[in-house]
């Protein structure tokens, strides 16, 4: 009797803990779809319209401010030593003016010498042409005589006078001095020769004093003059004058090849120099070499815009400052903004849309209060904007910050929207 009390009580344990588990599983599971529904409830997004334009990609390089052009005059040993500097530092010159010029005292005697020996030879020029005149009057007087003497009879009468008689004139007379000429003629052309060579050696001189006044190549200012150079056989490492030219600075340095097929000469560029914030100077691309540097064969170099860095070829380029340089100096450290207008209007949507799903970028479209998951394709890119070639239409709502959860078909209970 006992015992069947006791299982009836066992049992009732049993059914009362069967029913409270069966209740506190029912509450589990209320308050599960309560919790799910609440998390639909506050599903909100941000959302804008994909909008068509033309997407002016931002490529940014570095550079360094150098003058348009410059003249390093070092010293020729072959012309000895500096009498005179015709510059100081500082100084303002043009193409042509002095800068300094060599002792050219050897020259000046050789030049002096030179020029008595061509005067010694024109005076004998001058005497050989004196006689060459008189052999050719002797000559002359000798033929009429000879005429004269063959025209008129040996001797001649008159009524009352006594006869007459013609002088007569050998004919070898008439030969030799005619012989004469021609020697003396010779002699002339000879003298001429020298008289030639003797101006020849004075230009040859002159020249050579000309080169040791040296000038300046361009218009500019004189950065240095160094008076301490010490010439030898080799010549000098440092140089004696060095001149940069005075028209306005223009900005140098590599792109990588990336950037260099985008760039292209008369491009327009915005300049900011570090060492003053805040302020710009307008320029224009001028060239983009189509060969590496010397360093630009597969150099360690950064991708700017392209998120990482890795070898790449570094094209060097040249940009003209079109403002005012006059408060730029040589050696400034210079940033590059170069702005390239797309080829194409096509939709654009914020980076911040686009999410990387395995190197796959997706973006969520909304459509009927649902998600849309799509792949894209992406084209040009500014600092704010890409361009979707493939996976967005105009005026579509793109999610602005998707994130990792987003599924397609996902119900939307609530958005915002963002011009």
């Amino acid at each position: 009797m006992k015992k069947k009390k006791v299982l009836i009580w066992v049992l009732s344990i049993v059914g009362v803990l069967a029913i409270a588990g069966g209740a506190a599983a029912f509450l589990l599971k209320e308050r599960s779809v309560a919790s799910v529904g609440n998390q639909m409830e506050e599903v909100n997004v941000t959302v804008q319209k994909a909008k068509e334009q033309e997407l002016i990609e931002t490529i940014l390089v570095t550079g360094e401010i150098v003058p348009e052009g410059e003249q390093k005059v070092f010293l020729n040993p072959e012309h000895g030593e500096i009498n005179e500097y015709k510059v100081d530092e500082n100084q303002t010159v043009k193409a042509g003016d002095p800068l300094f010029v060599y002792d050219s005292s050897k020259l000046d005697t050789e030049l002096a010498r030179a020029t008595r020996e061509r005067d010694l030879i024109q005076t004998r020029a001058k005497t050989e042409q004196n006689q060459i005149a008189a052999l050719n009057k002797r000559i002359e007087q000798a033929k009429k005589a000879l005429a004269a003497q063959k025209n008129k009879p040996k001797t001649e009468t008159e009524e009352g006078t006594e006869p007459q008689t013609v002088e007569e004139v050998p004919v070898e007379d008439v030969n030799q001095l005619t012989s004469e000429k021609v020697q003396m003629e010779l002699q002339y052309e000879n003298t001429k020769s020298e008289i030639t060579a003797a101006n020849e050696r004075i230009t040859e001189i002159t020249n050579q004093k000309k080169e040791l006044t040296v000038v300046s190549k361009i218009d500019g200012i004189i950065v240095k003059v160094n008076k301490n150079v010490a010439a030898t056989e080799a010549g000098a490492n440092e140089p004696v004058i060095h001149i940069i030219s005075s028209k306005p600075y223009k900005v140098i340095g590599t792109m990588s090849e990336f950037d260099a097929v985008k760039i292209q000469q008369g491009q327009e560029v915005i300049v900011r120099p570090k060492v003053y914030k805040d302020r710009e100077w307008k320029g224009v691309v001028e060239s983009v070499s189509h060969f590496p540097n010397d360093n630009g064969g597969g150099g360690e170099g950064e991708f700017y815009g392209m998120g990482g860095g890795g070898n790449v070829t570094m094209y060097p380029f040249k940009v003209g400052i079109t403002d005012d340089t006059s408060e730029l100096r040589q050696g400034f450290h210079v940033s590059l903004e170069v702005r390239i207008p797309g080829t194409e209007i096509l939709p654009v949507i914020p980076h911040t849309a686009i999410l990387d799903e395995g190197g796959v970028a997706v973006v969520y479209v909304l459509a009927d209060g649902l998600l849309q998951r799509r792949e894209v394709q992406t084209g040009s890119m500014n600092d704010e904007f890409i361009q979707v070639t493939e996976g967005v239409t105009k005026d579509e709502l793109v999610v602005l910050t998707p994130y990792e959860g987003m599924y397609d078909g996902m119900e939307v209970t609530s958005f915002d929207e963002v011009e």
